[in-house]
């Protein structure tokens, strides 16, 4: 990745600079079993250290009535999307909630702001990518949102969960990026047009799609660089984010 935030094409395909699943920096702890698209904590490689401004993106799993304990963040914005399981959210804004999958969280860190997160089932793991985008200003007012998208608002689409503006019922992030959620089924296509100077990253959560001549599976991500469209097409069912970045 250079100065700018563009990551280098090491292959023939201009477009797609695919990070595969296994190549991702990996943490377990027990109760914790994360694996990291881009460095965080401890794992860190020169390469990828964000995209743009999408600085981790992190697949988490937490056991059953384990969880973060209180910790603090700033000048990020956080955003929480559930697979499986339920997540339970704590703050020192006095929110608290339950995220399921459907649900998009977006804590602003901002000036400061203590959190915790847990595993609200006693049985089930919860499965869940936590992301953080680095906000257009620091020093923001820390504030909460979530909203729900339901699978059918998701299915064979591309469904705008989180933008500047707010715009179509998303949650509302401090930077120019809109991220964009999806459930394919085998067969079915999703094109997303970038405006001039835009390029993308692709996560797919589960499942296979193919964009171009490239195959990607569940836990790899994608820059998508040097292009003005992108087609997604699922190859078994999947799911995927698609983030449109500045």
């Amino acid at each position: 990745m250079d100065r700018a935030g563009h990551v280098r094409h090491p292959g023939p395909d201009p477009m797609l600079t695919i990070r595969r699943a296994h190549e991702r920096g990996h943490a377990h702890h027990g109760w914790l079993d994360s694996h990291h698209t881009f460095s965080f904590a401890d794992y860190h490689d020169p390469r990828y250290m964000g995209f743009r401004t999408l600085r981790v993106i992190n697949e988490d799993r937490v056991a059953p009535g384990k969880g973060f304990g209180t910790h603090s963040h700033r000048d990020m914005e956080i955003v929480s999307y559930v697979l499986e399981g339920a997540l339970e959210h704590k703050d020192s804004l006095g929110t608290g909630s339950v995220i399921r999958p459907g649900d998009v969280q977006r804590m602003t860190a901002g000036t400061g702001v203590s959190h915790s997160e847990s595993n609200s089932s006693r049985d089930q793991a919860v499965h869940f990518l936590q992301i953080w985008i680095l906000p257009a200003a620091q020093g923001i007012a820390p504030s909460y949102e979530q909203k729900r998208f339901e699978p059918a608002e998701r299915q064979d689409t591309l469904k705008l969960i989180a933008s500047m503006d707010g715009r179509a019922g998303s949650v509302t992030v401090h930077q120019d990026v809109s991220v964009y959620a999806a459930l394919l089924a085998p067969g079915k296509t999703v094109t997303h047009a970038f405006a001039a100077g835009r390029q993308g990253w692709l996560q797919v959560a589960r499942g296979t799609v193919q964009i171009g001549e490239a195959t990607m599976h569940a836990g790899d991500g994608a820059a998508v660089q040097q292009t003005d469209h992108v087609e997604i097409t699922g190859v078994e069912a999947a799911e995927l984010l698609l983030f449109d970045l500045a």
